[in-house]
C-alpha cells in the first residue's frame, strides 16, 4: 500500500543505496519497503516539471517515454524512439532517469527476466 510521507518529497537520496535500486528492479510494482516508498515519492514529487513520465499509447500494450514541461501549460516532450511493450521495462527506464537526475549516477539497463 502506498503511504504518503509528508517529509518524503525532501527525503535525502543516498547514491550508495543501490539496495533500493535492486529492490525496485526486482519488484517494480511492489510491495515496496518504507525506504523505497520514500525514494519513489521523492522521485515523483521533487522539483517542478522536467520529470520523466510514461505516456500510454495502447492501454496495457505500449508506452512512450516523455518529459513534463518546465512550466504549466507547455506541451509534454515525447520521445518517439523510446517506446516500450513491457510495463516493467518502461517503469525501469523512468526510474533510471529519475535516479540519475537526483544522484548524477547512471544505472545499468534493466535485465529482462524470463
Amino acid at each position: 500500500m502506498l503511504v504518503n510521507h509528508p517529509e518524503a518529497a525532501h527525503w535525502p537520496v543516498d547514491p550508495s543505496r543501490l539496495d533500493l535500486v535492486e529492490e525496485f528492479r526486482r519488484k517494480p510494482r511492489g510491495p515496496h519497503s518504507d525506504e523505497l516508498q520514500k525514494l519513489l515519492h521523492r522521485m515523483r514529487w521533487s522539483g517542478v516539471g522536467r520529470r520523466h513520465v510514461l505516456v500510454v499509447l495502447e492501454p496495457n500494450r505500449r508506452w512512450m517515454l516523455a518529459r513534463m514541461p518546465g512550466r504549466r501549460g507547455a506541451p509534454v516532450e515525447t520521445f518517439p524512439n523510446q517506446v516500450f511493450t513491457s510495463l516493467a521495462e518502461a517503469e525501469w527506464a523512468v526510474f533510471a532517469l529519475r535516479w540519475e537526475a537526483l544522484t548524477g549516477q547512471t544505472l545499468a539497463p534493466s535485465r529482462t527476466t524470463p
